[in-house]
């Protein structure tokens, strides 16, 4: 049999675990992942490659009612993801799925997709399996779906399941992307994110919203196996700067030393990281501050 290729969109509402499943899947971590919605805001590509062929994973930010410019971005981003693929993996979770304004959404932009869907419902492990497969049944009862799954990402439990159903459906075609590849992503983008991701998980209610992060330098020095990185950390207001920095410095070192940590893991080098805290009045609902940073204005 000829090898397969093919594009496949992660789509669903905020923190059903479309990352986790994407890491799951490619076997490495290409993608953040915290406890709080709406951490992934960009396209994140995961690339599974082997005898069967590659399939090049579409991570996407959660589609939810947006309430600023940056928000539209992300649910622009994740539309924009639906039309690359080849098929759509609509991922839930334990919580009730049909109802809500933002299942609404969901369901609009999938219906705007014309290609196949396939509903995958993910956190099995969390509301067992008998109630997993009545919300299944309940979801699948028109013919919206082409197939459905029962997964548990964070286990890997189903999810060979599902990934031997989509290279049974894609076409046959060559790699995008050389073997040895797992994301599309530069280390400079997965050196922000993987700040970003320390600051989430150590920052309560609102201010992960209201921060981003903005590579200044990054700079590999091969002799010295090192890498110097030198990022700025955006935030709205100057009570969140104070927090962020934490009391003598205490919460920004803790941010910097993990960070620098897994990212000397992931590269194999030396980081030497440099962190600044620095106010941008509003920066979530400016388009030009968006542009700057690299996101698209809604």
């Amino acid at each position: 049999m000829n090898p397969k290729s093919g594009f496949v969109a992660l789509l669903g509402r905020p923190n059903v675990g479309k990352s986790t499943l994407l890491n799951r899947i490619v076997r490495a971590k290409v993608a953040i992942v915290t406890r709080k919605p709406q951490t992934t805001r960009d396209r994140i590509a995961g690339i599974l490659t082997g005898t069967r062929g590659q399939i090049v994973f579409l991570d996407s930010p959660g589609i939810h009612k947006p309430t600023k410019a940056l928000n539209s971005h992300m649910v622009r981003t994740a539309c924009r993801i639906g039309e690359e693929a080849d098929i759509v993996a609509h991922v839930v979770d334990d919580r009730p799925t049909g109802k809500g304004p933002e299942d609404a959404m969901v369901r609009g932009i999938l219906e705007k997709i014309p290609v196949p869907r396939i509903l995958v419902v993910n956190k099995v492990d969390r509301i067992g399996r008998s109630a997993a497969d009545e919300m299944r049944k309940n979801l699948t009862r028109d013919d919206f779906y082409a197939a459905s799954f029962l997964v548990t990402a964070t286990k890997g439990e189903g999810v060979e399941a599902f990934v031997t159903a989509l290279f049974a459906r894609l076409p046959e075609g060559p790699a995008f992307y050389p073997e040895e590849d797992l994301t599309d992503l530069p280390m400079r983008f997965i050196a922000k994110e993987v700040i970003r991701e320390k600051l989430f998980e150590g920052l309560d209610e609102e201010i992960p919203y209201s921060i981003a992060v903005r590579v200044d330098e990054y700079n590999e020095e091969p002799e010295k196996n090192l890498i110097r990185i030198r990022a700025e950390i955006l935030v709205e207001r100057e009570s969140q700067k104070g927090i962020v920095i934490g009391k003598g410095g205490a919460f920004l070192k803790k941010v910097g030393t993990a960070a620098r940590l897994e990212l000397e893991k992931e590269t194999g080098s030396r980081i030497y990281l440099e962190l600044f805290v620095v106010v941008e009045r509003d920066w979530s609902r400016s388009e030009s501050m968006l542009r700057h940073l690299g996101y698209e204005p809604g």
